[in-house]
């Protein structure tokens, strides 16, 4: 491991001449160290030192490179804005950080699409270009550490390391006990995004403000006709959720202020927020509809922003009310949190669209669709009391199969039908496989994946003042990124070996594999070379590392074994 890490620190050692030769640690490192200082700038007051820092950074080649990096690894790489140009070649992304500069910047108009809504409604979607993407992430770097100091300790959207899960969790910490809350203000922000104030987020997130003028007026191009925005920050853009999350921030902590911490306490008051969806608690129905509602309705005023009719609502919790995909409610004093009843129909929405598109399709290629389907709605699901939910879901998608099978073969009887999709597998009959040869000749069963074999796990929440640049919690956030990305690979045993036997960390530049980093398989002796699939053969490395490897004709060896994790 030694020897790959001087092999790799010689070969990218000088200033990087070209994409290939960026030498990724250091610009982490570099982009890290600066980031730490701005969120303890924050912490301390020091406002004028917290503008000076995030000059530094958004003028600094590592926040510049990083910048390209992410929107040209994201999932919207190849989605062009207005111009059309995407970065997709390396000597295009070098370019592309090189010009990277405040000066004369100019964002294009937004490019609009639409994207279909659970209600049958569509959403507005603004694609920024891949020039105004790379400026929004340059200037995320700076802005996020702030974000992530200043954030409400209960806000679990869009922020590192926190998730729907542990919002999940937080509602199950205040609404279980025998003496929690029994009222909940269920609310939902009329159409957030298209309705902030722009003066509000000019005047109050600290970032430079002419650039963030620049993008909030940069207008949207709709079927060749040019609109203006003259309110909103734009779904789709890489710094908008940021923006947002600003802008609803001290929602908790301002209302507990304003009823008195003490309080607030005693009348059992807790925000648990996730992106523009919120659930408030309290011991009475008097106290959430007469001071608590119409405090949040003036917070939200002052921001250009306003609660659903619709979809604001108080319940008692033995009603129960759906949020994030679930049901919360309590049965004779016991809450249960399910997946709820309208989660459940838009999942089978999906699997019964991709069944019905697929009436020709091979059995095999069937099962390869719905499997991750069925498996990331299973997993969504795990921490919750879902057993139900699965038995009832895989019982619903055997039927439609059933019939997806009976309708190819008019002419044959149930029995081979019967005979010809299904298999018995682990004592479990009537399941759907098929039997394949591999490249080697060797039988191969590919199963659809159950959902009732899902074992349900109680989620470990994250702790509300985890924050990911400050350097005390630095071991909490590597042991939460590693039980995640256990968890997250828990059903595809060869690349979670490798994973743990790396410790985590990237082969070629020795920084941390994520959900957001992605990874790649690499063979160290390429099969076109006689190199063979087993696990001495193959390393983790990040996709970026992976095309610096070829790119450059570097080499890696496997890590030494340093016992288990």
């Amino acid at each position: 491991m030694k020897e790959l890490s001087q092999q790799a620190g010689s070969a990218l050692s000088g200033a990087p001449q070209q994409w290939h030769d960026i030498d990724w640690c250091r610009v982490q490192r570099n982009v890290r160290g600066m980031q730490v200082r701005i969120a303890k700038a924050c912490r301390e007051g020091e406002w004028r030192r917290v503008k000076a820092l995030q000059r530094m950074l958004t003028r600094s080649k590592s926040a510049r490179y990083l910048a390209v990096r992410r929107v040209t690894e994201n999932q919207g790489k190849r989605t062009a804005g207005v111009d059309r140009v995407l970065w997709d070649t390396p000597d295009a992304k070098w370019k592309a950080a090189q010009g990277l500069k405040q000066r004369g910047y100019q964002p294009r108009p937004l490019r609009r699409v639409f994207i279909p809504k659970t209600n049958g409604k569509e959403r507005p979607l603004g694609i920024p270009t891949m020039t105004d993407r790379a400026m929004q992430a340059l200037y995320l770097l700076a802005l996020a550490p702030i974000a992530e100091t200043t954030g409400d300790p209960n806000s679990y959207g869009f922020r590192i390391e926190r998730s729907t899960a542990d919002a999940m969790g937080q509602l199950f910490i205040s609404l279980s006990k025998k003496a929690s809350a029994q009222w909940v203000l269920e609310a939902d922000i009329l159409g957030c995004f298209d309705h902030i104030n722009h003066d509000w987020l000019i005047a109050n997130v600290p970032t430079d403000k002419a650039i963030l003028r620049k993008w909030l007026k940069a207008g949207v191009v709709h079927k060749g006709q040019l609109q203006a925005t003259d309110a909103g920050t734009p779904q789709g853009g890489i710094i908008s959720p940021t923006l947002a999350n600003m802008v609803l921030d001290g929602l908790e902590s301002q209302l507990k202020q304003h009823l008195g911490v003490t309080r607030a306490k005693k009348l059992k008051v807790n925000v648990v927020r996730y992106a523009d969806d919120f659930v408030i608690t309290g011991d009475s129905p008097e106290l959430l509809e007469s001071e608590v509602k119409p405090w949040v309705e003036q917070f939200l005023a002052v921001r250009g922003l306003r609660l659903s009719p619709e979809k604001t609502q108080i319940v008692h919790i033995d009603q129960g009310f759906d949020f994030l995909g679930w049901n919360f409610r309590k049965y004779n004093g016991k809450l249960l949190i399910k997946p709820s009843k309208k989660n459940v129909k838009a999942f089978y929405r999906k699997v019964k669209e991709v069944i019905d598109t697929h009436k020709t399709a091979r059995q095999e290629d069937l099962i390869r669709l719905l499997n991750p389907m069925l498996r990331g709605w299973a997993l969504y699901h795990q921490p919750v009391v879902a057993k139900q939910a699965y038995s009832r879901m895989d019982y619903r998608v055997f039927l439609k199969l059933w019939r997806w099978a009976k309708r190819r073969h008019p002419n044959k009887s149930l029995e081979w039908i019967r005979k010809k999709y299904y298999q018995t597998q682990s004592e479990q009959n009537w399941v759907f496989a098929t039997t394949l040869m591999d490249e080697s000749g060797a039988k191969r069963d590919v199963g659809l994946y159950s959902l009732a074999s899902t074992p349900i796990e109680r989620h470990k929440k994250v702790s509300g003042e985890y924050n990911p640049f400050d350097p005390s919690m630095e071991e909490m956030g590597e042991k939460l990124r590693m039980e995640r990305m256990l968890k997250k690979l828990k059903y595809r045993e060869q690349i979670l070996r490798l994973f743990q036997s790396q410790k985590g960390l990237c082969v070629l530049c020795n920084q941390p594999i994520t959900k957001e980093t992605g990874w790649h398989d690499h063979h160290i002796i390429y099969r076109s070379q006689g190199g063979g699939d087993s696990l001495n053969n193959r390393v983790l490395l990040h996709p970026i590392c992976h095309q610096q490897l070829h790119a450059r004709g570097l080499t890696v060896c496997k890590p030494a074994p340093s016992g288990a994790l």
